[in-house]
This record gives C-alpha cells, structure tokens and sequence, in this order.
C-alpha cells in the first residue's frame, strides 16, 4: 500500500526486505539453494531485462545455481527481500564481455538503467534500483574505513566487516534537498525560480538541490540552498515527495520553499543562470512547447516538483 499519494520512479519497491533474516546464514543459504528462488543480474550496474508485452520490456530473472555459478561467491550476491514466500536475490556481474553475449546468451539483455526507467513496471525500477544502489556502495567500499584493511560481504550482502579489526559498515544513503523556489504573491505575481549548470543540455531549467550538511535540518538545508545558489531567502518549507536516486546513493528530498520577494541572482561556482517562471511557461515548459526551454524527464523529482506546483499542489 503506498505510504504517499505521489510515488517517484525508482521508489515503492513491492519486496519484503525480510531484514531480521539476513543475519542468518543458514537461512540464506536454503533460500539461495531452493528451486524456487530468482536472482537478478546487474553487469556494470545496467540491469538484465526481457521483452514483455507489446513493446514493454521488464525485469528477467535466472535461476539461483545459475547466479551463484556466476557470482563465484557471496562478495557479488545480494539478498533483496521476499516476493510473497519467494526469495529474490541480486548477483553482480562486471568486466568488458557482456554475459547476455556468454553464459546468459538467449535469456535476455542489459540496458541502461536510467534510459530504461520509464519503459520498466514501477516495481521493476524500484527493485533494480535498490541492487543498483547497494552494489554501488560495496564496490566503493571494499576496504575498512577504520583501519584501510580489506573488509567482506557479511548480511547477505548488506553489510561489510573487517576481519581485521572488527569494524562494521553499512550502506549509505546521502540525503539531498532539492526544492522548487515559488512567490505565491507580490507584484509579480505567481511564479518559480527554476536554475541551470553549463553542464546541463542546452535549454533545461530544474529546480535548485544540493546535499543536507550534518548538524542541518530538511528545512534549514533548503533555505542554505536557495540563499547559497540563488540568493533568496525562504520563509516557508513544505514536503512533496522523495526519491531513492541511485547514482551513485542519494535520497532526493522533494520541497515546495515559499520565498520572500527580492531579486534572485546565481551562484557562478554551481549555476549559470536562474530564470522565473509562471504557471502558464510550466505548463508550456512541461509539454515541450516553450521556445529555447526545456524540463526535466518525467524521470526526475524536479520535473514533478515543476508539474504539482503548474497543478496547484
């Protein structure tokens, strides 16, 4: 049952994480051994996905002796959860030879998870994006940040410990405030304060975001943001949504900020411009009909923060 009346791709994963199991080796390892059981391979983070339907592709899963056969090991599998009574693992595959072209030649392909988000049942994108997420993490932490030493999979994967010196290490989630900028009065009128980095495609304007500090509220990294990269000062928060955003491990913190009046300017060390928007050039902007300006994909937060706030959210 969804926690929230808006779910962003990537979120509502339909797993039963199981969590109390996963420190169970022996029950691991029956569930890894049943015939029963799927696993999910991920070559160099891309998941591997079948036709389905017409023109719809979605998840393909192997058999467990298949996974663990290329897997080599637990360092490269990891337990997802429960699908009702079926345990679903993930097995992580790497190197330049793509498997679909070897051992799993026949039974699927790998795409790019980002270009392929949208094309994926809901639950598709959410499942891949937690093995995605994870595996991201232990392939950046394979050593002890304690004491340098090599650290191993432990938790059917959702942990890693040193043997050395005991040290435990658990997934991180690096929280991220992203915020639509919006003046509900004043003589201009209604509007938002939409931003862009060089970086970016010509033409796309998203809302501001940037990483809460420790020590910071939700709300007082919002206000940190807008005040840092725009110059405006915020006078009230509120939430929309979240979004796990696996690239590598963030967790973006939708907000609508209420701003006071007062001219808003960038920050040349992160955007290049700023621009404010009425609901008419979102809407416009949205449908890909304003001039020389472009939103988001509907894949990103930024592009439903845009749309609830032309919607009257």
């Amino acid at each position: 049952m969804p926690l929230n009346t808006f779910t962003n791709t990537f979120a509502g994963n339909p797993l039963d994480r199981a969590s109390d199991r996963r420190s169970d080796p022996a029950w691991l390892a029956d569930r890894l051994a049943a015939d029963t059981t799927l696993a999910l391979p991920l070559w160099n983070g891309a998941p591997f996905v079948e036709r389905h339907g017409e023109g719809g592709v979605r998840l393909a899963y192997i058999p467990p002796n298949l996974a663990q056969e290329l897997s080599g090991g637990n360092e490269r599998l990891l337990f997802l959860g429960l699908w009702k009574e079926t345990a679903v693992f993930a097995v992580d595959l790497d190197g330049s030879a793509d498997p679909a072209a070897g051992p799993l030649e026949g039974l699927g392909r790998f795409e790019d998870l980002r270009g392929l988000a949208l094309r994926l049942p809901g639950a598709d994108a959410a499942i891949a994006a937690t093995a995605k997420g994870v595996f991201e993490w232990r392939r950046r932490h394979r050593h002890c940040s304690v004491c340098g030493q090599p650290s191993e999979v432990s938790d059917g994967g959702w942990k890693r410990v040193c043997p050395a010196c005991g040290g435990e290490h658990f997934p991180r989630t690096d929280p991220v405030t992203i915020m639509l900028a919006v003046q509900s009065s004043g003589q201009a009128g209604e509007r938002c304060l939409l931003g862009r980095q060089a970086a970016w495609p010509k033409g796309m304007w998203s809302a501001l975001a940037g990483f809460l500090e420790p020590g910071e509220t939700i709300e007082e990294g919002c206000a940190r943001e807008l005040k840092e990269e725009a110059g405006l000062d915020a006078t009230a928060v509120r939430y929309h949504s979240t979004q796990p955003w696996p690239y590598p491990s963030s967790l973006m913190i939708g907000l609508i900020a209420e701003v006071a009046e007062g001219d808003a300017a960038p920050n040349d060390s992160e955007l290049e411009a700023v621009r404010w928007f009425t609901r008419d050039e979102t809407k416009a902007l949205l449908a890909g009909q304003l001039e020389g300006a472009f939103a988001p994909p509907p894949l990103a937060i930024a592009h439903q923060l845009i749309k609830a706030w032309t919607e009257g959210f």
